[in-house]
């Protein structure tokens, strides 16, 4: 990354590098404690402990393992949201780092321990060095991969305890290079449903297959004809995605089983087009079904909403991070993600935007250019230091300090 020419930004990310050790070892004992959606006991702990110590008044429960952290200064009367997730994934670590997992099957595979820890150093930053008045909400979520952890904290009353009048989060991303941040206004990380689908047939003999009603058959021809929705009912220039991951049915090569389960992810950047492909999938289904005589069920759930970012609070947020780390190191309008996340709930209730830091591209060190949600992922260190300034320099724009 290209070092800020500005100097008092300069002096503003020399502050947070001088700590970086610190958190960057915070960072590496959450690595190596990973801890599942609902279940961060330990993490939770950590962060209330050092939130306390910094004069935070520190809030638990909500979203169950969820942490809030508030600090008051002046007599601003706005208020910001700052989110960091804190869950782990159910992998078997690979990297073969000195604070690798020591949980079996879990690790810290998407970062959540890296944001934690960016959000923690900015924490103890604003608290004893930042100029600003008004209201500083610090939200430690729990359970974002899959398990909506967003949701259940504003179920439990996030917002209503701690109103925001803007909320942010931050993603790492690897394949940019590291420290640099990429915004998009507008509909950023795609809507995310699961759909189960149960064939009913007729089970027989392989031998006579004219005396069952074969599942394996209409679930075959139910794959194929969905994906003529995407091809023939969406329009060319809207994304949309229907993977089938799972197609279950029968042990035996001459036996007809009784039924089939099909498991299905299906994605979107735009409300209306999700609503669409609902609609078209139930239709589908059925009709192929009742053409192969079968009978089909349909479990339509839906998962997280498109994480649209609102343009004022994203223009605010790219202009903070162009001062912090110049032009060169921002995008200022990236492609949309066809990934999903549960900051999407939150960004329907409160204005905000959600950006990206990169985790790095591979001409640097370390794991950075690594995929997220693989066994070899490590978070990049060297963002504690660019991301707690970040969110430090973010406070003080948006709570400019009363002259």
């Amino acid at each position: 990354m290209n070092a800020p020419t500005d100097a008092f930004l300069h002096d503003k990310l020399q502050a947070l590098q001088a700590q970086a050790d610190e958190f960057i070892a915070v960072r590496r004992d959450i690595h190596k404690h990973p801890e599942m959606g609902y279940k961060e006991y330990r993490t939770s702990d950590l962060v209330a402990e050092q939130l306390t110590s910094w004069g935070y008044q520190v809030t638990r429960g909500l979203g169950g393992t969820g942490v809030v952290g508030q600090l008051k200064k002046g007599t601003g009367i706005k208020s910001i949201g700052i989110r960091a997730d804190m869950d782990a994934l159910p992998i078997d670590e690979a990297t073969g780092l000195l604070y690798a997992s020591c949980n079996v099957g879990i690790m810290h595979a998407c970062g959540h321990d890296g944001h934690t820890a960016m959000l923690l150093a900015a924490a103890k930053h604003i608290a004893q060095k930042a100029k600003f008045s008004g209201t500083v909400n610090l939200i430690f979520q729990p359970a974002e991969e899959g398990l909506g952890g967003a949701r259940k904290m504003m179920d439990d009353g996030l917002f209503t305890q701690f109103p925001c009048d803007a909320v942010f989060g931050m993603h790492n991303m690897p394949g940019h290079p590291q420290g640099q941040l990429v915004f998009r206004d507008g509909s950023a990380m795609a809507s995310s449903d699961n759909v189960t689908i149960t064939i009913e047939g007729t089970g027989g003999h392989g031998a006579v297959p004219h005396r069952a009603a074969d599942p394996v058959v209409a679930g075959s021809a139910i794959v194929m004809g969905l994906q003529s929705i995407v091809a023939r009912n969406i329009d060319p220039q809207e994304m949309a995605i229907i993977t089938v991951g799972a197609f279950n049915a029968g042990v035996a090569n001459n036996v007809i089983p009784q039924h089939a389960t099909l498991k299905l992810s299906v994605r979107s950047l735009n409300r209306e087009v999700r609503m669409l492909l609902e609609q078209r999938i139930t239709e589908l289904v059925h009709a192929q079904a009742i053409s192969y005589g079968v009978k089909a069920h349909i479990d339509y759930k839906r998962g997280y909403p498109v994480l649209v970012n609102h343009l004022r609070e994203t223009d605010f947020a790219r202009d903070v991070g162009e001062e912090l780390v110049g032009a060169a190191n921002v995008t200022r309008q990236g492609p949309a993600l066809t990934g999903s996340e549960d900051f999407a709930f939150m960004l329907e209730e409160v204005p905000g935007c959600y950006l990206l830091i990169g985790n790095g591209d591979g001409s640097g060190e370390g794991h950075g250019a690594c995929m997220v949600h693989n066994p070899g992922y490590d978070f990049n260190d060297h963002n504690v230091a660019v991301g707690s300034a970040y969110w430090s320099l973010l406070v003080e724009r948006f709570l400019p300090a009363q002259v």
